[in-house]
């Protein structure tokens, strides 16, 4: 069924229309809750409130192109991560100054030297940010959101977005000439 049709059947409360929308997004919206959450029941607690607020304002959705659903449904499930966040934290303490910045390598590694590095720990080194560098480094480099996106998300600058992207990308930089020194 056409994501057109699909938004216009849940919308008039449609329980199979509401079915195969779960069963078509559900994976993609859980893999994103995961990039947020603390561990994968909080994520699928989030993916099932993010459903719940979806099928009661999906009257809302205005259907633009194709992936348009996606990406509306997407908003609405990140809003809702974020909003989880700042109930665990204040958000000023994400955005916290990391004293690693001081000993940033004068000489970035190039892709070779990341590319030697198993997945499993660059995703280590992405996860050991602080979070607030964490989050911006996530909805920049894996979610494909702008600068201005993101500070719209998370209630800040644009500048902040940039610098606390800029800062996550300085650390994991010394990360990764720290990891291929030690081998």
């Amino acid at each position: 069924m056409h994501e057109a049709e699909l938004a216009r059947l849940c919308a008039r409360g449609d329980s199979r229309a509401r079915e195969e929308l779960y069963r078509t997004y559900s994976p993609r919206l859980l893999a994103l809750c995961m990039r947020y959450a603390q561990d994968r029941s909080s994520a699928q607690d989030l993916m099932q409130d993010a459903f719940v607020k979806i099928f009661r304002v999906i009257r809302k959705f205005r259907w633009e192109r194709e992936g348009s659903l996606y990406s509306w449904m997407a908003r609405v499930t990140l809003n809702l991560c974020f909003d989880s966040m700042k109930k665990r934290r204040r958000m000023a303490a994400l955005f916290r100054e990391g004293s690693e910045l001081e000993r940033i390598p004068d000489d970035p590694p190039d892709y070779a030297e990341a590319a030697a590095i198993p997945a499993e720990s660059l995703q280590a080194m992405v996860e050991d940010l602080p979070e607030g560098y964490r989050t911006v480094f996530k909805l920049h480099c894996l979610d494909g959101l702008s600068h201005k996106e993101i500070a719209s998300l998370l209630g800040i600058k644009e500048n902040s977005a940039s610098s606390n992207l800029a800062r996550a990308r300085m650390i994991l930089a010394k990360r990764i000439k720290e990891y291929n020194y030690e081998d």
